[in-house]
């Protein structure tokens, strides 16, 4: 069983002037096993903050609060031991790494999760039905990474990462940015193939309902101001689907007035 729970979550960042600013402002979420929550807010809400905050990003400062997997201190932990853990982001704009190849860095990836390299053999036949499964050129394999990649070609790779990892929660900054409606179905298909199995949680991180529609979420947030401001079911999302976040952050300025 797989949980992730964030109890009163508060993130600072550095400003120009040498000081702090205040981004999150006490989020409390939890994210089982075989539920998907999709986090919903506008521009400048602190919605990748929360991710980066999660997944240990240096830049972001936790000035209180937890965040505990299956009861583990995720917070004490380095970057790389959350991952080992069973911690997943794919981000919002993953960085271009010239000299090193899509295979390579799999493998690698996969031998520092799993604790031991894959036989080479074994490992290619499970890279390459993973990329089937998304639609992948299997000439992607021997590409730079993220060097020259299209948008869709980036968000299929962190797919393909997640396919292989196998972490026990995913969190997913924003991954159906950029994408057209044939790469937008075989993402949410990778994510659908993941949660499917047993012991995985997903957070997605999104502007629009679109993905929403081929990967249905057990919860829906509204994330306005820096914290979690309104919870529901999917009728959430049909909600700010027609509606948009105003009132959310009409209501969030005058508790801050």
């Amino acid at each position: 069983m797989a949980t992730l729970q964030i109890r009163d979550l508060h993130v600072s960042v550095a400003d120009a002037t040498g000081g702090s600013r205040e981004i999150l402002r006490g989020v409390d979420l939890t994210v089982a096993d075989g539920q998907t929550h999709a986090i919903m807010g506008p521009n400048g809400s602190g919605k990748s903050t929360l991710a980066y905050a999660i997944a240990g990003h240096p830049k972001y400062e936790v000035t209180r609060g937890s965040v505990t997997l299956d009861g583990e201190d995720v917070l004490g932990m380095s970057v790389d031991a959350r991952a080992r853990a069973g911690l997943f982001l794919a981000m919002q704009y993953p960085v271009e790494v010239p000299g090193v190849t899509v295979s390579n860095f799999l493998r690698t990836a996969v031998t520092a999760v799993r604790g031991e390299a894959p036989k080479l053999r074994e490992f290619l036949k499970e890279m390459r039905g993973a990329m089937a499964a998304l639609s992948v050129d299997p000439a992607f394999a021997e590409r730079n990474l993220n060097e020259g990649f299209s948008g869709g070609e980036k968000k299929r790779h962190e797919i393909l990462q997640l396919e292989l990892l196998k972490p026990k929660i995913a969190v997913l900054d924003e991954t159906d940015s950029g994408l057209d409606i044939d790469a937008l179905k075989v993402v949410a298909g990778g994510i659908n193939r993941f949660r499917e199995e047993p012991g995985h949680g997903v957070l997605l991180i999104t502007h629009y309902t679109r993905i929403l529609r081929y990967v249905q979420p057990d919860f829906v947030h509204v994330f306005v101001g820096g914290r979690i401001v309104e919870e529901g079911g999917p009728e959430l999302a049909d909600t700010l689907e027609s509606e948009g976040y105003e009132r959310w952050v009409k209501a969030g300025a005058g508790a801050a007035s």
